[in-house]
């Protein structure tokens, strides 16, 4: 079986974090969130992977998996350029795949559990489909299915009145006959090609179309509260490890993760579930609370941080509290008490929500 991920799409909704990379490079847990779906594939035994390149920032991509040995894969690249839907970009892998089976993953998807099972159920069946379902609170927010006698029968894109509230998860194994029924679809509303209405084509063609629930949790990261949310179940799973140095009167509770090369100072305190990177220096006097991520390279002095996301190469120099943030890469907070007159300072980009 051969894997295909999806790593395209503008990302409106996390901007200015994606006006400068895609989104799937976003990091939870100190780890770009496309990473999580490279490890699922892999550990389910699937390691000849295609990703699908988007507009924004391919070359990132590129560079961070390059051919995929550092992660035990082998990596090929499809560029799609402007999203024209998932549809589009699974018909551009038709010559990758051949004549295999082949899962697809967004790769904004974060899964606790893996794949394996559902590998293994769909190489043993003759399905042409098979799709991961999940329970969801808001079914208005996601593809549909509609089930009867424990069978697919339809599929519905974001319903006003939801057949039920399974989800589609966003992994999606298929077999050839995919790509027949993707060259037969007309662009859609949104001028894309939709999956669901390639899996509902095989469905009125008679072809059996398998659904599962996925087991533990999933989580869509499609705004930045959803990044957060995602951040604080991956940290909440992780086991403590210290590979830097703390210097004295550092209190530290909870899972606390530090990497190689990070110093500590006197008087921070560190709550957990939180993770700091490599080459950082806390302290003297800060408080790094619950559910943090810190990326490598980044300097706090005096402040206090919960909840939030540091993408790395990051100061920040201050006497506040900060808190259910997404901080993007070499960004600089300090105060300005010694600047006459004093004022607050900004470099803001679309859709941004500041609090003081």
């Amino acid at each position: 079986m051969k894997g295909v991920i999806l790593h395209g799409g503008a990302g409106t909704r996390l901007r200015p974090l994606t006006h400068t990379g895609p989104k799937q490079l976003i990091p939870i847990a100190n780890k770009p969130m496309s990473l999580y779906a490279v490890e699922a594939l892999r550990e389910a035994g699937v390691t000849d992977i295609a990703i699908i390149l988007g507009s924004i920032a391919p070359e990132k991509v590129q560079e961070y998996y390059g051919e995929g040995e550092r992660f035990g894969v082998n990596i090929t690249y499809v560029h799609q350029g402007e999203p024209k839907g998932i549809a589009h970009a699974v018909k551009l892998t038709e010559y990758f795949v051949g004549d295999e089976p082949f899962v697809v993953f967004l790769a904004d998807n974060i899964l606790k559990g893996g794949i394996r099972e559902m590998v293994n159920d769909f190489e043993e069946s003759r399905a042409a489909v098979e799709i991961a379902l999940c329970h969801v609170r808001n079914p208005q927010s996601f593809g549909i299915a509609d089930l009867k006698d424990g069978k697919i029968v339809r599929l519905v894109e974001k319903p006003k009145e939801p057949p039920s509230d399974l989800a589609l998860v966003g992994i999606y194994f298929f077999r050839k006959p995919v790509f027949d029924a993707i060259r037969r679809l007309k662009p859609s509303w949104r001028n894309e090609l939709e999956i669901t209405d390639a899996i509902q084509t095989l469905l009125d063609d008679g072809l059996e179309v398998r659904h599962r629930l996925v087991k533990g949790w999933w989580k869509d990261t499609g705004l930045p509260q959803d990044i957060l949310e995602a951040n604080q179940l991956v940290l909440s799973e992780l086991s403590s490890y210290n590979k830097g140095t703390f210097e004295k009167d550092v209190k530290a509770s909870g899972i606390v993760c530090v990497d190689e090369g990070t110093v500590v100072l006197s008087g921070t305190t560190l709550r957990g579930p939180l993770i700091i990177g490599k080459n950082c220096r806390i302290g003297p006097g800060c408080y790094v609370g619950p559910y943090t991520s810190i990326g490598d390279n980044t300097t706090i002095r005096g402040a206090e941080v919960e909840n939030t996301i540091i993408m790395g190469d990051c100061r920040i120099e201050c006497e506040k509290r900060i808190v259910d943030s997404l901080i993007g890469r070499n960004t600089q907070i300090t105060d300005s008490a010694n600047n006459l007159p004093r004022g607050s300072r900004f470099v803001i980009g679309e859709n941004t929500f500041i609090c003081l």
